[in-house]
């Protein structure tokens, strides 16, 4: 939020961008036994947390920022996704030859090097955004019963920046769901392995997904992506934040074609 007043003071457009332009809703009554939740909603962060007795889900969660580093004025010394940015870094770089041609899906994410539909104008390389309720995405890249036990750790430790975004005894839960898929999930890399390089990773499985995206400018007037402004994601699917449509299951399963609406 601090950054996005930022962002209104260097572009001088405070009627897109500012430090308080950020809203809190309720859904249901809070309770200690009912079913409750609560969204955090602006510019670059959107936060729902559905709560159920001592049981929380905060997915789905949508952090970014641009800029990503200051290192003057006010806010000097300000970081922000360096820690889930190296945590991709780190384990790219721990795969062997073989491995590597496996993860890396583009070598780059520069204009004009990607399929259309990994250049959306909003959503860039990123499938579980907005407007993607309960999306159902294939797998793809590496599958991590293919990793050695240091690599397999190394997967774990990024998963765990994501779900470490809570509190740590809640963390610990998710932490247990992964690791029970550990075999299921999958890592996949857009674009470049050096140390400016731009680029989008994925981890998927069963009961989490992780995306990570270095976008062009908004603000800034970069028309390429670059490590100053970053996308995140982290849901859980199959229904498992905004829920599972149940009716329209139902009419998948069985014909009603012959009027029977029982």
């Amino acid at each position: 939020m601090r950054l996005n007043g930022l962002l209104a003071t260097i572009s001088g457009s405070g009627e897109q961008f500012g430090e308080w332009p950020y809203f809190l809703t309720i859904f249901g009554t809070p309770s200690a036994t009912a079913p409750w939740g609560w969204q955090f909603d602006g510019h670059h962060l959107n936060v729902n947390c559905f709560v159920l007795g001592d049981a929380l889900v905060i997915t789905p969660t949508f952090m970014g920022s641009e800029p990503c580093k200051v290192t003057a004025g006010a806010l000097a010394g300000t970081e922000v996704f360096a820690v889930e940015q190296q945590a991709g870094i780190d384990l790219i770089r721990s795969l062997d030859a073989a491995q590597h041609g496996a993860a890396v899906l583009y070598p780059s994410i520069m204009p004009g090097t990607l399929p259309k539909h990994l250049e959306h104008w909003i959503d860039h390389r990123m499938q579980a955004g907005a407007f993607k309720d309960n999306a159902v995405l294939p797998y793809q890249g590496l599958r991590a019963d293919a990793l050695t036990d240091i690599q397999r750790t190394l997967l774990r430790k990024a998963a765990g920046v994501y779900l470490g975004w809570a509190r740590d005894d809640h963390a610990a839960v998710r932490t247990a769901e992964v690791d029970a898929h550990l075999d299921e999930t999958w890592f996949s890399w857009l674009g470049g392995t050096g140390d400016t390089d731009p680029f989008y990773y994925r981890i998927h499985s069963p009961v989490v997904l992780i995306e990570f995206d270095h976008h062009p400018g908004a603000a800034f007037d970069n028309d390429e992506p670059s490590r100053h402004h970053v996308h995140t994601i982290l849901r859980t699917p199959n229904g498992g934040d905004y829920g599972a449509d149940l009716l329209a299951r139902h009419h998948d399963e069985f014909d009603h074609s012959h009027g029977d609406h029982r």
